[in-house]
């Protein structure tokens, strides 16, 4: 959660658990706006992270300085802007080209964290590739964790178990039904609202609203409502209101920090890259990344506000224009 959503081609971004605008004027007695984050609020509130990319991906993460130096970091008092270098060619010998990746220095839930990952789960928002439309929504997890491939839910299961040791840590994902979830046809329609509840009753549910949808009064989601329809993505525990689920809530999550983060080919961009459109710009991933510094210039993630909305543990964030 992760908005860069003109990440065109070759590219890997993804966000593990986000929020979004101003949603005070619909909060009720309900829910607890704990957390919000907007603007210079983001520099306070995350770190800039420089370690190797934990998918493999040809991207170089650089600290907080350079990236505000280089303008890959910029932010005013109502936006945060997180984006590619566009402007250079990588050299074979570097690790790849200059990106941001940041993490909240705060944990939301009422969980410890039990140990590294996967120990305490992944929970993917919003990730696509190269020239997708539709975003996955999946997480990943310890074993013994799988989805029914039925459930209440909008999208589509494109796998079932959230194991990070099967399936090459394909996690148990679900593709959105809109043709404008994810890239640039997400930017086309002036962005978006994605909403993530995560409860150890209720599971994991996940809703994209644009901003001309019914349940969206004066650009605000009306989150009672929201939390009523039925979600995008349903991730469900094992509990007596979800008899469908097999993945026990207290065994695979803890308490979640968020990460935003574009990198570039790596384990999922790269390993399609041969059977993509974008095979046609260069004959691999890493070619396209090192050569074509001007394709990045729409790789970026532009985000009005992130909010933790506390009781149910509620994501909401707000993503462009």
């Amino acid at each position: 959660m992760y908005i860069r959503f003109d990440a065109t081609l070759a590219l890997l971004a993804s966000l593990v658990m986000i929020n979004a605008q101003s949603l005070l004027s619909t909060l009720t007695q309900t829910y607890t706006l704990n957390v919000s984050h907007v603007g210079y609020n983001f520099l306070d509130n995350f770190s800039w992270e420089t370690m190797d990319d934990p998918t493999h991906g040809r991207v170089n993460y650089v600290d907080l300085a350079t990236a505000l130096g280089d303008n890959l970091t910029f932010v005013s008092d109502s936006k945060f802007v997180m984006r590619a270098d566009d402007t250079r060619q990588v050299e074979n010998t570097t690790r790849g080209r200059d990106s941001v990746r940041i993490r909240s220095l705060a944990a939301y839930d009422d969980a410890l964290f039990k140990g590294p990952w996967p120990n305490g789960g992944e929970i993917d928002i919003i990730e696509g590739v190269n020239l997708n439309r539709e975003n996955l929504a999946s997480q990943h997890t310890t074993p013994n964790c799988k989805m029914p491939k039925v459930r209440p839910q909008k999208g589509s299961t494109t796998s079932t178990s959230c194991d990070t040791s099967v399936n090459s840590n394909q996690g148990c994902g679900v593709s959105f039904p809109e043709q404008d979830s994810y890239g640039s046809s997400f930017n086309a329609g002036g962005g978006g609202f994605y909403i993530m509840e995560k409860s150890s009753t209720k599971g994991v549910s996940v809703w994209l609203l644009s901003r001309w949808d019914l349940l969206v009064l004066d650009g605000e989601p009306i989150l009672d409502l929201v939390l009523l329809s039925e979600p995008d993505a349903h991730f469900p525990m094992q509990d007596k209101e979800s008899p469908e689920g097999d993945c026990s809530y207290s065994e695979h999550f803890d308490a979640h920090d968020i990460v935003f983060n574009l990198t570039f080919c790596g384990d999922w961009a790269g390993s399609v890259w041969a059977t993509s459109p974008c095979a046609a710009k260069a004959p691999t991933c890493e070619d396209f990344v090192n050569d074509y510094p001007q394709e990045f210039a729409e790789a970026y993630w532009e985000i009005n506000s992130l909010r933790y909305i506390h009781s149910l543990v509620i994501f909401c964030f707000n993503l462009m224009p």
